[in-house]
């Protein structure tokens, strides 16, 4: 590998890696119920591209609009250094490509939450369903981002899930599901908090309450079987006669899956 290509998988590791305090600091903004900090204003912050005085919820989701606005401009550079030293129809290319086209939907679905108010005491299936549709995303882009980088750093020009891409693709739908099931839930948390234990399974059941609290029953059940199959697909992937990297990674995602 050129020292050029070295330094391009290090800038995509790094990619990756800022992508990861600025989705934490998007929970910290939904969590905070400072989505509306700059009120129904999108790119701007009430308007304004500098606000003078900013109270705390609006410097909370300014600081996540600077965060991404910083974001974008790495991910541009990155996929436009893809075509600079990888050749046509190489995967870092593509991978660098859905990697941008991914961060441009999360900003529109970011810009959608806000402008459509599916922010902090919003308790609309709409938001629901929108929140959906951004961890699902986030959940692609992070993705885009690692195999670009794992493609760049182990010099391999095409994506290879081996002798089970059927099976791959059934364990990314489960985990992506599983999260999506976990953050509404966690929506629900957020907006309608249980005083105490007894309180919060009373919640569960009642047919008056909202339907992001009856998912709490349904969480931890879909949580269990898409453990329950990763951990039979690593056990798969220990089995077979592949690579011993694609055994590694069997065995890491079999470990992750138990923690």
């Amino acid at each position: 590998m050129n020292t050029g290509r070295k330094w391009f998988a290090r800038f995509a590791w790094f990619a990756l890696a800022f992508n990861l305090p600025v989705i934490l600091w998007g929970a910290y903004v939904r969590v905070s119920f400072s989505g509306d900090g700059c009120g129904a204003h999108w790119p701007f912050c009430n308007g304004q591209m500098l606000p003078r005085q900013m109270a705390a919820p609006m410097a909370i989701e300014f600081v996540h609009r600077m965060m991404t606005s910083v974001d974008t401009l790495i991910v541009i550079a990155l996929c436009i250094w893809a075509f600079r030293a990888f050749p046509r129809r190489h995967g870092v290319r593509l991978y660098a490509t859905l990697s941008l086209i991914f961060l441009f939907i999360e900003a529109l679905l970011g810009a959608g939450l806000v402008l459509f108010r599916y922010v902090a005491h919003d308790q609309s299936a709409g938001r629901a369903i929108y929140l959906s549709a951004h961890l699902t995303n986030t959940m692609l882009l992070l993705g885009a981002l690692t195999v670009t980088a794992l493609l760049a750093t182990r010099n391999r020009e095409h994506a290879s899930f081996g002798s089970m891409p059927g099976s791959f693709a059934v364990a990314l739908a489960v985990t992506v599901f599983v999260s999506i099931t976990g953050a509404v839930t966690a929506l629900g948390d957020t907006l309608f908090p249980a005083s105490s234990i007894a309180a919060g399974i009373s919640q569960d059941w009642s047919s008056e309450s909202s339907m992001l609290l009856r998912l709490r029953v349904v969480h931890p059940a879909i949580a269990v079987a898409g453990a329950i199959y990763l951990i039979f697909l690593s056990w798969r992937v220990l089995r077979c006669t592949g690579t011993e990297e694609t055994k590694a990674a069997g065995r890491r995602v079999f470990s992750l899956t138990i923690l």
